[in-house]
């Protein structure tokens, strides 16, 4: 065969896959932005309140993202599941594990909101609130608490649709939640004057919506492919321990993040407030590239489902481009915006001398972060639990006493840069061997 036809077969084939990765990461990113721009949005506005409003949003929102994190398995490991079934041809079996992920989302859900709601003051000081602050974080945590459910039906149900190569619907309902959260928060924060609790209670009422909307369309698919409604006692069983190695894994990372807050909060209010902004801005970044790691999870799971090993790791290869070119671009733009994120968050001078400081190795870091967050999707994509679970663990004891021997805020995140680099490192000497490419349903 001629040099040129294979060179010329080979540029086909990536831009077959580019097209394939497009088409899921596009609407894919505009799905999951929608969580970062809640918060974002939620500190904009909250950041008009007298402080220490803006600090008791980031301790409390800290604690709910930990505790609603460790279940992104329901999104997860239903995507993995799900994609696979498809790719072996059995839709009816796909939809049926996908009920029985939202059973198991709507029973973590109302069992997380019961348990936390009278801890609530205690998670809060673990972050070391005090005061006021701690009064305010209180407040909406509980309240947020009351939408848990809800939340973990969305992830089950967005998974659900990503195994089935649709994230065009996450995008529609992610949209129209972004929407209304906007609108509920500034009513009832500014015009109604409910304070933090209104920011809380406009993102349940529209996480709530959210999630009748996704049952309404997995209760339809289901009933089309002759999947049952009732919960499978031995489905919901296997779907939670099919999520155990990935709740280790998550749970690895939200130590990593608590631990960072905690610290921040011990640092001053000033340095925790510049560390919420910092963390919105870094939220937003990763949940821009984890679309193409939900991408990556939705297209191994099918391909592996199918058998097809080549067509696995030529995918891999061209979604880790996308992750670093994505990385380098979001990095320039942090630094480019950096002179104009202070005002944007109404932050005081000294809050802004600590952001901008910051804000180098926030940007600095995203070509990593880029690797990262693609080579998870695709192990997570491939079932390779386990591994990930073990990685996460690595990486945290690297992070961990670095974080401690931190003197400011900058070495703080220096930490966090440290720790991106250890999960780069585990991950891709996973990707790069071939224990994770197993095939078939």
């Amino acid at each position: 065969m001629p040099l040129t036809t294979g060179i010329g077969r080979d540029i086909r084939q990536g831009r077959a896959h580019d097209r394939e990765i497009l088409r899921l990461a596009v609407p894919a990113f505009g799905a999951l932005v929608a969580e970062p721009l809640f918060l974002l949005t939620d500190s904009i506005i909250v950041g008009h309140l007298l402080d220490p409003a803006l600090g008791a949003l980031g301790v409390a929102s800290t604690g709910l993202t930990a505790l609603v994190g460790l279940c992104v398995f329901l999104a997860y490991a239903t995507t993995a599941a799900v994609a696979r079934q498809l790719g072996a041809g059995d839709l009816r079996q796909a939809m049926r594990q996908g009920v029985d992920g939202m059973w198991l989302a709507a029973a973590i859900g109302v069992v997380i909101a019961v348990v936390c709601w009278p801890l609530a003051p205690f998670i809060v000081h673990v972050f070391g609130a005090t005061g006021e602050l701690a009064a305010q974080a209180v407040t909406f945590l509980r309240v947020s608490l009351l939408g848990t459910p809800s939340m973990l039906v969305v992830l089950a149900g967005t998974g659900v649709l990503r195994g089935l190569q649709d994230t065009r619907t996450p995008l529609a309902v992610s949209v129209g939640s972004f929407v209304l959260n906007g609108l509920l928060n500034f009513w009832f924060v500014l015009g109604l004057r409910w304070g933090i609790a209104g920011s809380a209670w406009g993102t349940v009422i529209a996480q709530t919506l959210s999630a009748a909307i996704y049952l309404a369309f997995v209760i339809r698919s289901a009933r089309r492919h002759g999947a049952s409604l009732r919960p499978d006692p031995r489905g919901v069983r296997a779907a939670g321990a099919a999520g155990f190695a990935l709740v280790i894994r998550t749970a690895c990372l939200q130590i990593v993040l608590l631990v960072a807050t905690s610290l921040a909060t011990r640092m001053g209010e000033d340095q925790i407030e510049a560390h919420t902004i910092a963390a919105r801005i870094w939220t937003f970044l990763a949940f821009s590239l984890d679309a193409i790691a939900i991408a990556g999870q939705a297209i191994t799971g099918r391909a592996l489902g199918a058998g097809d090993v080549a067509a696995t790791r030529a995918a891999t290869r061209r979604m880790v481009m996308w992750g670093v070119a994505s990385g380098v671009v979001f990095g320039a733009i942090v630094l480019v915006a950096r002179p104009l994120i202070p005002s944007l968050f109404d932050a005081d001078a000294l809050v802004g001398d600590h952001l901008m400081a910051v804000l180098w190795p926030v940007a600095l870091f995203q070509p990593v972060a880029g690797v990262v967050f693609v080579l998870d999707g695709v192990l997570i994509g491939a079932g390779d639990q386990r591994y990930l679970a073990w990685a996460a663990l690595a990486s945290t004891i690297v992070y961990l006493p670095l974080a401690a021997l931190a003197g400011g805020l900058v070495a703080l995140w220096l930490a966090l840069g440290a720790w991106m680099v250890a999960r780069m490192v585990t991950l891709g000497a996973r990707a790069y061997g071939t224990a994770w490419l197993v095939t078939g349903a």
